[in-house]
């Protein structure tokens, strides 16, 4: 099935992005009389049809540019957009914005439905300041910097050139001095760039800094709070659920540390041992190259539900995947909706491995929910919050298990698979509250080193387990791990979503256990809501809580524990 664009009825269905073509249409919004409801209403839809059309053609030049980082012209061309549209159109959204909150008829709209746009855009309208108009221009196009300077990164092993996210395999290699080379040189070749991307991260921290301080804000981690629409937790919680998961997934991963050790034969267990399957035998390889991976995840999407694997077909007929690793193309894997066009592109860095399975039944997870809720009255209610994004591609990760026979041919592979992905799961957890924890300090002390950073990074590191292995010997690497996480770089502050939507995903999972069918479509009307509801009615349409206490956590940590006892 081709996918057709919708019908625009408002913007010229040949519409040329750029300001000339543009402006009258900003100008015609702002001045346009709005005389009842049912105005504003047809008001609020053109915008969002204008804004849809916009999205849409920048998320084009953001995957073009990351499937290709070398190519100049692809890069100019998102930078165009990051320099000479996006700083004219923020102070006229802001105008936009104004016009909406002081219209007369926005009381008259129905409460329910608009009740978090609304809030929303008086939240946007509060922290805006004309003087970050340039500065997030510049961080805009400076956190590119960060694909660049990745995506050229090699290894050669045994002669052969291979990206890091190809290396990687050899981490898994049964013979331990293959995986300790690998290892080694993978690091050796992020520690070639660790200078410039401290310089790049400082001066990213100090833009950062002053956009919270022009807005009236102490500190950037108070800002982001605000900005990224928090209305549900405090920076205190967060402190809180980091002391949750150090307290009730670190002992768990610790033991299962130690088994592993014991597995190995080992005294103890550096970072190379950390991957290798303790079956003894080698890797597991679900499939052999991105097509097959696409058509396996296409059978597994659709044994879980026919409509569910219609829709990444739909996708492969239109070509809107990229998931094999190259040279130049940049690091990491997302999923990038297409506002206008309803369906999603899925961009990752294949080896052929475990995680890479893992990945795309994420991201098939985030493509799922980009197609359900394609059609919901306005764009601004498809902008959901990560709490909730996550927990649509978490929770698939873990509903697809029970149907990964398409990957593996043997019970055994697929029980190890399961396995490994559960110990993921948990895994998870203590990451991203590391990487979290990291962010808020960053932030509330502006003012650091790169040295500082690196000392504060082992010791949080350090305090959720630094991986369960000895970095006896390995200083320069242990201080330097935190620069393999493009989230700091470029999307700073989402992060601890995550593990708010793994906890989730586990209840989500939990239930699907229990019932399947019914699990199965609380999770699709759960995620059919997009941003209408808050989020603790969509966790609760899912039929879970929104919660992230220590005794959830140790519920759901008991639970998940339990299921990887019972694989044996």
């Amino acid at each position: 099935m081709i996918i057709e664009k919708k019908t625009r009825t408002y913007i010229p269905q040949d519409l040329t992005i750029t300001w000339e073509s543009l402006s009258p249409l900003f100008t015609e919004l702002q001045n346009r009389e709005i005389n009842n409801v049912e105005a504003l209403e047809q008001w609020l839809k053109d915008r969002s049809e204008l804004e849809a059309a916009l999205e849409e053609d920048f998320a084009w030049r953001y995957i073009k540019m990351s499937c290709d980082t070398a190519n100049e012209e692809l890069v100019k061309s998102f930078q165009y957009f990051a320099e000479e549209i996006e700083p004219k159109i923020s102070p006229l959204s802001n105008e936009l914005n104004k016009k909406f909150v002081e219209s007369p008829f926005m009381d008259d709209l129905e409460k329910e439905k608009f009740f978090v746009y609304s809030r929303a855009i008086k939240k946007a309208l509060e922290i805006y300041r004309e003087e970050n108009i340039e500065l997030f221009t510049q961080l805009q196009v400076k956190q590119q910097k960060y694909q660049s300077i990745t995506g050229a990164m090699s290894v050669e092993i045994n002669g052969q050139e291979y990206t890091l996210e190809q290396a990687s395999i050899f981490i898994k290699d049964l013979n331990r001095e293959v995986r300790e080379h690998a290892w080694k040189t993978i690091q050796q070749r992020r520690l070639i760039d660790k200078d410039d991307l401290n310089i790049l991260f400082d001066e990213l921290i100090k833009m950062r800094h002053q956009a919270a301080l022009n807005a009236g804000f102490e500190n950037y981690r108070d800002y982001m709070f605000q900005a990224l629409g928090r209305f549900d937790y405090t920076p205190q919680d967060c402190y809180d659920f980091a002391n949750a998961i150090e307290k009730e997934i670190v002992p768990i991963l610790k033991e299962q540390a130690e088994k592993r050790r014991e597995a190995l034969g080992l005294e103890t267990l550096k970072p190379w041992d950390l991957e290798v399957s303790i079956s003894g035998k080698p890797a597991l390889k679900p499939f052999n190259n991105g097509e097959e991976l696409i058509d396996k995840s296409i059978a597994c999407f659709n044994a879980i539900d026919e409509n569910l694997g219609a829709k990444l077909a739909t996708m492969k007929a239109n070509h809107l995947f990229d998931v094999e690793s190259r040279k130049g193309k940049a690091p990491g894997g997302y999923n990038y909706p297409l506002a206008e066009t309803g369906a999603p592109f899925i961009f990752m860095n294949s080896a052929n491995s475990l995680r890479d399975l893992t990945t795309m039944v994420h991201e098939g997870g985030h493509a799922i929910h980009t197609f359900l809720i394609a059609n919901l009255e306005l764009n601004d209610f498809k902008h959901c919050p990560s709490e909730v994004a996550e927990l649509a591609s978490m929770s698939m990760e873990l509903i697809s298990m029970d149907n990964w026979h398409v990957y593996f041919d043997n019970e055994e592979d697929l029980i190890r698979a399961k396995k490994e992905q559960l110990a993921d799961v948990l895994k998870t957890l203590p990451w991203v509250a590391v990487i979290d924890q990291f962010q808020h300090w960053i932030y509330t002390n502006p003012e650091h080193t790169a040295a500082d950073r690196e000392e504060t990074f082992k010791q949080i590191y350090s305090r959720f387990g630094a991986g369960f292995a000895d970095w006896t010997d390995l200083e320069q690497q242990f201080g330097n791990g935190w620069q393999k996480q493009l989230h700091l770089f470029e999307v700073p502050f989402y992060y601890i979503e995550y593990a708010i939507a793994q906890l989730g995903a586990i209840a989500v999972w939990k239930n699907y256990k229990e019932n399947p069918g019914q699990a199965l479509d609380q999770y699709l009307a759960a995620l059919s809501l997009g941003y209408t509801k808050p989020i603790n009615e969509i966790y609760e349409t899912a039929g879970i809580k929104f919660d992230f206490s220590a005794d959830y956590v140790k519920e759901l940590a008991k639970f998940v524990k339990d299921e990887l006892e019972k694989l044996g």
